[in-house]
């Protein structure tokens, strides 16, 4: 494990606790060991520090190129904690980009890691929880790993979108019962992915009591994922 990712998850802890106290419930729902895929809401740039001060293992993320350029005391912050985690970056304007950032996620399910993914696709700008995203589904079948939905409360009072400072704000962050890609053996593989998927959106909106979104949320001109 890198020291550095340990040293400063330790330190995002405390701080966390010491001034948000948010609420962590059901990490024992979290397998200790093998590829996992952990799936969850998505309502500010923060929500990739909070999961993985949360969780109970080391996780990775996709995260946009930019975040491993960006210059000053905020950039080298956001670019060491990037590195340390294990982030993957992904060119988004690429036309080989999800293609790409789906093999690379794959293999850090088949090293038998951790993997965050939002199935939204990018942050709700309205706190809205949308349809998912079938990729989750394809990672779990593909690398036949378990998906663990996370609900995310709070976070986007933290940090609202379009804003850089943090606010004080009640967080809760909770891991809910793994769903099994075995649950959906027999059915026809398109047939899978979408149930997989829907079961997981149902599941992350249960933990949140978030009001549904009837389509997908697409990703503005100018917005960050």
């Amino acid at each position: 494990m890198n020291t550095y990712y340990w040293v400063g998850r330790t330190a995002m802890m405390s701080l966390a606790h010491a001034v948000w106290r948010p609420t962590i419930l059901g990490k024992g729902n979290v397998p200790a060991t093998g590829g996992v895929l952990l799936a969850s809401n998505h309502l500010s740039f923060i929500d990739s520090f909070a999961i993985p001060v949360a969780a109970p293992r080391k996780v990775s993320f996709l995260a946009k190129n930019e975040y491993f350029t960006g210059t000053g005391i905020r950039g080298r912050l956001i670019r060491g904690f990037m590195e340390a985690g294990d982030a993957i970056p992904v060119d988004r304007d690429s036309s080989r980009g999800a293609s790409d950032s789906l093999d690379l996620a794959l293999q850090v399910l088949r090293d038998g890691k951790a993997f965050g993914i939002y199935p939204e696709g990018t942050r709700s700008r309205d706190g809205r929880l949308y349809r998912g995203r079938t990729g989750v589904a394809f990672l779990s079948l593909t690398a036949d790993v378990p998906v663990v939905p996370v609900g995310l409360i709070g976070t986007d009072k933290v940090q609202p979108v379009g804003e850089r400072g943090l606010k004080l704000a009640d967080v809760t962050i909770a891991f809910g019962t793994p769903i099994l890609p075995s649950t959906y053996a027999g059915l026809p593989a398109g047939r899978a992915r979408r149930q997989l998927t829907d079961d997981v959106m149902d599941s992350i909106a249960a933990l949140t009591g978030q009001e549904r979104a009837p389509g997908y949320n697409e990703r503005g001109a100018t917005e960050e994922p």
